[in-house]
């Protein structure tokens, strides 16, 4: 991670904030700069404690970022007697607004693609062979049915990287659910190589699953 400056002294800030209500425009947004960019070290600091997510540091520092250039957009002295104390909320805030928004949507192309449908032509995805609860009887044996689907079409639609990534990933093996940076560690690869594996594998999944349900149709 790079070198960031070091924060402003506690005069310096005050004087930023004082020419942060100047009319002078130029004076506005140099001292506006100046707090933006001697608070980064902050920003990372915040950032870390978000290191285990599947999230790559740089893309946590720029989002941070834009929680500090709101902090010090909104910054009242009158209310916070330090710029740092209340930026530091504004940074942790945007944040986890953004990790949240993440969670929420991360696996909609994967797991909630359909993959085919039931006895009564209803759409089943990844995520319907996965649930843990099945208390029909009948719905139970569709389960077994797919999940032989599933792990079949592991071995004959995937190469051994991909196979080993999903089984990680979901924790098809019985254990818990890896995250994107953990395998990435893994396995030696970036984070990012293990998104395009993770989603290049789910596309041949669900299409080996749509050319098995089209043939037993056929």
């Amino acid at each position: 991670m790079k070198t960031f400056l070091q924060p402003l002294s506690k005069e310096e800030e005050r004087l930023c904030i004082q020419a942060l209500r100047s009319e002078d425009a130029g004076r506005k947004s140099e001292a506006k700069q100046l707090l933006i960019e001697r608070n980064l070290r902050l920003v990372a600091h915040i950032a870390r404690k978000y290191g285990n997510t599947d999230e790559d540091m740089e893309d946590l520092i720029s989002i941070g970022t834009i929680g500090l250039i709101k902090a010090v957009d909104s910054f009242d002295p009158k209310k916070n007697p330090r710029l740092a104390a209340y930026a530091a909320r504004c940074i942790d805030n945007e944040l986890l607004m953004m990790l949240r928004s993440k969670k929420k949507t991360s696996r909609e192309v994967s797991l909630f693609e359909p993959i085919g449908t039931d006895r009564e032509g209803n759409e089943i995805s990844l995520l319907d062979v996965m649930e843990q609860e099945q208390p029909d009887i009948v719905e139970k044996m569709e389960k077994v049915r797919y999940l032989s689907a599933l792990y079949g079409l592991l071995d004959s639609e995937l190469t051994k990287r991909e196979k080993e990534v999903l089984i990680l990933r979901y924790g098809l093996n019985g254990g818990r659910e890896v995250t994107q940076k953990e395998i990435g560690e893994k396995l030696g690869i970036s984070r990012s190589y293990v998104s395009r594996i993770e989603k290049k594998a789910l596309k041949k999944m669900q299409a080996g699953f749509l050319k098995r349900e089209s043939a037993k149709k056929g």
